[in-house]
């Protein structure tokens, strides 16, 4: 009884000690937004926590229009040098991979897409619309389809056509896409996707070759976390330059009513959040110094009372300044117009408002305190000969006159020194 007993227990401790047996997941992560700098830390630790636990495959789907090159190329940098194969997947259907969608599709292990997508329009445009002229276009040109072939043609795919995409701005749909070799299979959903690649034969960027394994593999959903998904919030033009706007009415709210604090609170959290957001993305600072100024015509507005004249301009160029305010290569990138004026009108006329109340009150007589009281009228309540008492404002007050006057009369107070009022006869 003891053998097998003491066999039981070495037995129970082996496998408590022992460690676990890796477990090969699929991961993946959706980014359904423009490329930038979250899009880039987001892919990349989605990529390092698979190499981490050994998993079979990454697969992100993908949605979007485009975006930044410098974003675009430190993505693609790490899918080449990723231990565990990458599958891009465009999807769901009606979804497409756009300019810099495309070269992030093309340097997948595996480029997929879903019946319905499209891809490619992946010429470079250059930021904030201006014309290149003949050299630069070439340059661009040429730097950009050399990028694409770097790793369209270890991949195995249609070099040619991918660099048509660049040069000429072509277009494909999920079936062309397939029949020219651009992509390795359609997928209706990921299920149908993990079917179709179980089995498939890779061979990596390093020329190493994989089988993947994925049928009957547990499929991981990596989200952002909270810190990405408030940067990527806040890294849309259009809520950074909300956020910019709000901040500076704060912060114009808090100058004119200096004490209010919680204004003054809102708007510093506001400004730093929307610099931080600029710092990141393409942002001609021209354009923000323009914001600026605007802000500078409404408080002058208010200093000196121009009757909304430095508001109109100040609308005008903060509007201008929107427009103007991300250089981005694509629209999705940019303030829109209907923000510029969704944001610039209003507080233009909330600038407006508070002019208003600010003049209202500079012309308004004071009527608190002890120069509330010049102007008034008061009865005299003894003889000013030509001193005495008047009662003004419910108050007992000492008086002097410039002429004789008998209680009971009527007296206008002409100024206030001290405790004693300078007072005279009501003709």
């Amino acid at each position: 009884m003891k053998a097998p007993f003491k066999t039981a227990v070495l037995l129970v401790a082996a496998l408590l000690l022992a460690p676990p047996l890796a477990r090969a997941d699929v991961l993946k992560i959706v980014v359904h937004d423009t490329i930038q700098p979250i899009s880039d830390e987001f892919i990349g630790r989605a990529l390092d926590q698979a190499a981490r636990e050994h998993d079979q495959a990454v697969i992100i789907e993908l949605s979007t229009p485009g975006g930044l090159l410098d974003s675009t190329r430190s993505i693609i940098e790490k899918i080449l040098a990723s231990p565990v194969p990458v599958i891009v997947y465009v999807a769901p259907s009606g979804a497409r991979a756009a300019s810099a969608g495309f070269f992030i599709l093309e340097s997948a292990d595996i480029a997929a897409m879903a019946p319905g997508t499209n891809t490619g329009a992946a010429h470079p445009v250059n930021f904030g619309g201006e014309k290149m002229d003949d050299v630069m276009k070439t340059k661009v040109e040429n730097d950009a389809a050399a990028f694409m072939r770097s790793f369209v043609s270890k991949r195995g795919r249609n070099v040619e056509l991918a660099e048509s995409a660049v040069r000429q701005s072509k277009s494909f749909t999920d079936q062309e896409a397939l029949k020219e070799h651009l992509i390795d299979v359609i997928a209706s959903d990921l299920p149908d996707l993990l079917k179709q690649l179980d089995g498939r034969t890779l061979t990596r960027f390093n020329g190493s070759t994989v089988v993947l394994h994925l049928a009957n593999q547990r499929v991981q959903t990596l989200e952002m976390s909270l810190k990405q998904r408030i940067l990527d919030f806040i890294m849309d033009p259009n809520v950074a330059f909300i956020l910019f706007a709000i901040g500076m009415l704060a912060l114009y709210v808090e100058f004119n009513h200096p004490g209010a604090i919680v204004p003054g609170v809102v708007g510093f959290i506001f400004v730093l959040l929307a610099i931080f957001a600029f710092n990141i993305l393409p942002t001609r600072h021209a354009a923000l110094i323009l914001i600026v100024a605007a802000f500078v015509m409404f408080i002058l507005d208010a200093k000196f009372a121009t009757h909304g004249v430095l508001t109109i301009g100040g609308i005008a160029l903060m509007i201008l300044g929107a427009l103007l305010l991300v250089d981005a290569p694509i629209p999705e990138m940019r303030v829109r117009l209907v923000t510029a004026l969704a944001v610039s009108v209003p507080i233009g006329l909330i600038t407006v408002f508070l002019v208003g109340l600010v003049i209202k009150a500079r012309r308004s007589k004071v009527v608190t305190g002890s120069q509330g009281l010049i102007g008034e009228i008061g009865v005299a309540q003894s003889a000013l000969q030509p001193e005495g008492k008047v009662f003004v404002h419910g108050e007992l007050w000492d008086a002097i006159s410039s002429a004789n006057v008998a209680p009971g009369e009527q007296v206008l107070v002409k100024r206030v020194d001290g405790l004693r009022l300078s007072v005279e006869p009501v003709k």
